[in-house]
Formats: C-alpha cells, structure tokens, sequence
C-alpha cells in the first residue's frame, strides 16, 4: 500500500445537500476557509471542498428542492479555527447576515471556545478554538493502531 493509499484510508468526507452550490461554496470560502478541490457533473452537480489541511473533504451535492432536513439544530459539523478572535469574526459576521445560531461560548477544555452557524441551506456549522482533536487522538489507546495493510489491529 503506497503512502497515498494509506492517506485515504478512515475517514474522508461528509456529504451534504445545496440547494445553490455557488451560494454555498462562497459562504464555506468565506467562513471556513475551505476551497474546491474537485467538481463534476454525474446525474447532479456536485463539488468536494478542502481546507488543504488534510484528506478530508465535505462534499455537496445539488438540492433539486428545498433541503428538507438540514443538521441541526444541535447535529452539526465541526471546524477548528486558529484563534478566539477568528470565533469572535465569525459569529459577527454571521450575525450581520442573520445566520449566528449559538454563541460564542466559551466551555472550557476539551469543548473550548465556539459558535454555531447556519449555512445557506441551514445546515449547522461550528467553528471552534480550543478543543484539540488532533493532540487527543495522537494520545488515544493504541488499539487505534493499523497493520501495514491498514487495517486496525
């Protein structure tokens, strides 16, 4: 199994309904920073963005109607951001378009610092500071660990 092989390998993406994929692409550049990273024309369109940061991507697909369940209120994504004030602009600029559904709140570690936001679909998005993903699962149980195959072990 080559090194890109095993970077695919777990998690990838998740996948979300768009009614306007245009809409919805601008509001991820401009809140989360994400890009797209992949884009094609099946029976629907549908875009992949990334942070460019690791093989994860979240995927939309275009909404022939409204979306009808969107995650939330509490069902949510969640993004990491660099900084308490990154949170504190983007809850002001969502609620300057009327999407700040929560915050910010601060709830201390391991949740940190974070808001929710509504994405033009209403989905509900989190941006966070302060909860460390990363260092806690490079700390998880070695049970975690993968073969040369990549399978766990």
């Amino acid at each position: 199994m080559t090194s890109e092989e095993r970077a695919d390998l777990g998690w990838t993406h998740v996948a979300l309904p768009a009614r306007d994929l245009d809409a919805s692409i601008a509001f991820y550049a401009a809140f989360a920073d994400l890009a797209v990273v992949h884009e094609r024309i099946s029976t629907t369109r549908v875009v992949w963005l990334g942070d460019g940061l690791r093989p994860f991507v979240l995927v939309l697909v275009q909404a022939t109607a409204t979306v009808e369940h969107p995650l939330g209120p509490f069902a949510h994504l969640g993004i990491a951001v660099e900084s308490r004030a990154r949170v504190d602009a983007i809850a002001a600029g969502a609620r300057a378009e009327g999407r700040l559904r929560s915050g910010p709140h601060d709830d201390g570690p391991p949740v940190g610092y974070w808001c929710f936001v509504a994405d033009p679909d209403g989905h509900t998005i989190e941006f966070a500071f302060g909860q460390h993903v990363g260092a806690t699962v490079a700390r998880a149980p070695a049970a975690h660990a993968r073969d040369a195959t990549g399978r766990a072990w």
